[in-house]
């Protein structure tokens, strides 16, 4: 799935979930078929729990927590066997660990306008100097709002927006060539060192 809220996007590859804060709103887009499993938790339950969205890892040990509180009928007894079961479940949320799925969206209309064309031209070169110019903007200018409204530097920006599509791309099928040459790498195996330094896997052992 790609999930998009105001803060920026997500790309959530399979065995993988996503955190998002009660109230906020997103939009879904599936690639390819999708089965989806949706915890909801009161806040007042957990006030704990992350109070920014995130990709998160789900463990062997959550996924099956997860299928036995969907058999769980309502309401149950805080003491019970069940009411046992759902704050181990609360526990497990608590530990998930957050993964480098996420892309965030920043608000300067001049920043807005490089991140729209990148996303759709990650094969485009072009430096910061020559954004620069093409906005009339000193280049210390955009480094400082990137910094200060994505948390990265523009190159950093652009290279998590080239391995988040990849991982759609892998997700529908497509070839490592392919996809290393259109997002502008010079070869499968340069592509594959930068999706493995960011993800700590490689493409084909991130699906596995």
């Amino acid at each position: 799935m790609v999930v998009r809220a105001e803060e920026g996007q997500w790309v959530v590859p399979s065995t993988r979930g996503i955190w998002m804060p009660a109230g906020m709103n997103h939009a879904i887009r599936c690639i390819g078929p999708v089965q989806m499993c949706s915890i909801y938790v009161r806040p007042e339950a957990a006030p704990h729990l992350p109070t920014a969205s995130c990709a998160v890892a789900v463990s062997p040990l959550l996924r099956e927590l997860i299928q036995a509180a969907a058999e769980v009928p309502q309401p149950y007894a805080a003491n019970s066997r069940d009411g046992r079961l759902m704050r181990l479940l609360l526990d497990e949320l608590r530990t998930l660990p957050v993964l480098p799925l996420h892309l965030p969206i920043p608000t300067d209309a001049r920043l807005r306008r490089i991140c729209e064309h990148l996303q759709k031209h990650l094969d485009d070169a072009s430096t910061l100097a020559d954004w620069a110019r093409t906005l009339d903007v000193d280049v210390k200018t955009i480094q400082r709002l990137f910094a200060s409204q994505t948390g990265m530097t523009f190159g950093q920006w652009r290279q998590q927006a080239r391995l988040l599509r990849a991982l759609e791309l892998l997700a529908g099928g497509e070839k490592v060539l392919d996809i290393a040459l259109s997002l502008g790498y010079e070869s499968p195996s340069a592509f594959a060192t930068m999706f493995k330094r960011q993800f700590g896997l490689t493409p084909s052992q991130f699906f596995s």
